[in-house]
Order: C-alpha cells, then structure tokens, then sequence
C-alpha cells in the first residue's frame, strides 16, 4: 500500500479495549490499538502498529496500512485508502458523498445501497490536521500537510502544505513536516534533516541523494 516505513517498535498483541467496538469481520494486524468507544466497521483492514483513538470511527472495507494513527474522534468513512504513516488528527472528518440526501426525490429514507460511496486516498507519511474535512473524491499525497480546520475539495500534491477554506497550497514541507527553505534553482531543503528537494512544474520531488 505504498513505501514501507521502518518501525523501531517490536511487535505487540492487538489491544481492543472493552468499550470499543470491532467487527469480527475486521482484519488488525500485530501491535494495533483500538482505544475507547471506537468502532471498526465490517471489513475494514488495519495494518501493523496503527492507533485508532477514543470514539473514532473506520468504515466498512476501509483500508489502513501500517503506522497509521487516527486520533480520537476522527470520522474516516469507506471506501478511504490510508498507505503506510498517516496520521489523521482529532475530529477530522472524510466524506463518502458527493451529493447527500436523507430522502430521494420521492420522499423515501435513503438506504446505503442507493448512492455510490466515494472515497479519500491518503499517501504515505501524510497527516490531516484536526478537525479537518476532506471532502471526496480527493487524494492527499505523499507526506502533504493539511492544515487544521481545512477543507480539502481538490487533490493535494506530494508534500504540500493546504489551508484555508477551501484549503489551498502556502508551502512546501519534507518528510519531517516542517516548512522547507528555498534554495537556488528550484531547490527546497529541510532545516531540519538537510533532504532537498526539487521543484518543477508546481510539484515537489526529492532530489537524488
């Protein structure tokens, strides 16, 4: 589900705590927790050493890849991919319609079958700030940034930071997630780890090391 992100932590049983509620039909891999009042919907699969916070909710058939954390009170409606390391901070919220009714034309309650979910793709590394909302079909790329409170409507690119409503590009970020620095020649580095980057054409990509 994307690039594999080293983990310096040892494997551990799954912890579910007695509150939260977890279909059987759901699939955790090693080291994952479910903290209190969560649920885990029926298919949903969840990789290694993910967190998934107090009164957070994860869809059915939703996909998780490893070390990811959703944090309490985060919404994350099927059918949304999350690759390897993202983070989802608390209350931020992916939506699954495009054009939401409680009732058809008719006047009858609309069931789950009579609409086509769409979902939110979230790359590898990437984090969504608290109480963000990523309105589908968007995807949030590689080790982006979406700011607290945004509201993502249109896809994000590899490590940008969005804000705003609706959330718009205002930097650029490494894989340390702090703001890079220009440089010459459409080079951006990290002042934190050195990495440096490259721009072309509105998108950031990681310069041969």
């Amino acid at each position: 589900m994307g690039e594999v992100l080293p983990s310096e932590r040892t494997l551990v049983p799954t912890r579910i705590e007695p509150s939260a509620d977890v279909s059987a039909d759901a699939s955790l891999g090693d080291g994952t927790s479910v903290w209190h009042l969560a649920q885990v919907r029926e298919g949903a699969v969840l990789g290694t050493n993910c967190i998934v916070g107090r009164g957070a909710y994860v869809g059915t058939g939703v996909r998780m890849g490893d070390s990811c954390k959703l944090q309490n009170y985060a919404l994350v409606y099927e059918p949304a991919v999350l690759e390897d390391g993202v983070f989802v901070g608390p209350a931020a919220v992916f939506t699954n319609d495009q054009y939401p009714r409680s009732i058809d034309p008719d006047g009858r309650l609309k069931r789950g079958d009579d609409w086509e979910a769409v979902g939110v793709t979230v790359r590898t590394g990437a984090s969504i700030g608290a109480r963000a909302v990523c309105v589908a079909p968007v995807t949030i790329g590689r080790w982006a940034l979406v700011a607290a409170g945004s509201v993502v409507i249109a896809d994000v690119p590899d490590f940008a930071l969005v804000a705003g409503v609706p959330a718009r590009r205002i930097r650029w970020v490494g894989r340390a997630g702090v703001p890079l620095e220009a440089g010459p020649d459409g080079t951006w580095t990290c002042p934190r780890t050195g990495e440096t980057y490259i721009e072309e054409d509105d998108r950031l990509m990681e310069a041969a090391q």
